[in-house]
């Protein structure tokens, strides 16, 4: 059965440049990265995975953890190990208007790391690109719409993700790999008026 959108994450975890300065740290979000991948790991699988110190990512999964990123597996820890795994997020961008200095300044850290991250992504995507039928696809469109409807297709999009994916890989079937989407929508600039 499809995963159902969780709450944003917000208020019960910390205010939003909290969570923006969290997920802005490059090393931060590896480790959510590996541990939605890989389903589970302790501080020792990660340092060895990413080429960190074990203190440097028990740190780490401490201060993701603080604000509901994580938690601890209960029934793998023992004694010192203990063993982690990612839970759902769902985080959207406030209207900036809404937002202080200090959020607008997190969100826009996190914003120039995501690019980084998501150009290395486009690229692996023409790189592993296997027609088709294949995991890797790039899909690019134009098309002229109004605020509303623009508005209803976001709605859309956002629904199809949660009717197809699992943001629990307990609840993913067998086989079931983590795919990155990414979306960005923006108009063009007007286009000046014949004869000028």
């Amino acid at each position: 059965m499809p995963s159902t959108p969780p709450e944003p994450i917000g208020t019960a975890a910390g205010d939003r440049s909290t969570i923006f300065r969290v997920l802005a740290n490059p090393l931060r979000r590896r480790m959510l990265a590996y541990l939605q991948q890989h389903r589970e790991a302790n501080s020792t699988s990660l340092a060895k995975a990413l080429g960190e110190s074990t203190g440097t990512t028990s740190y780490h999964l401490r201060k993701l953890a603080e604000l509901r990123f994580v938690e601890e597996i209960p029934e793998r820890s023992t004694g010192r190990e203990r063993w982690w795994r990612a839970l759902p997020i769902q985080l959207e961008a406030p209207d900036p208007s809404t937002m202080d200095p200090a959020e607008f300044a997190a969100l826009a850290d996190r914003a120039r790391e995501q690019a980084t991250h998501d150009i290395d992504l486009y690229y692996r995507v023409l790189t592993q690109y296997e027609g088709p039928e294949g995991p890797a696809q790039i899909f690019r469109g134009g098309f002229w719409m109004t605020k509303e409807e623009l508005s209803g297709f976001l709605r859309e999009y956002k629904e199809l993700q949660w009717k197809y994916g699992h943001a629990d890989p307990r609840e993913a079937p067998e086989g079931a790999r983590m795919m990155a989407l990414r979306m960005f929508v923006i108009p063009e600039p007007p286009e000046d008026p014949p004869g000028q």
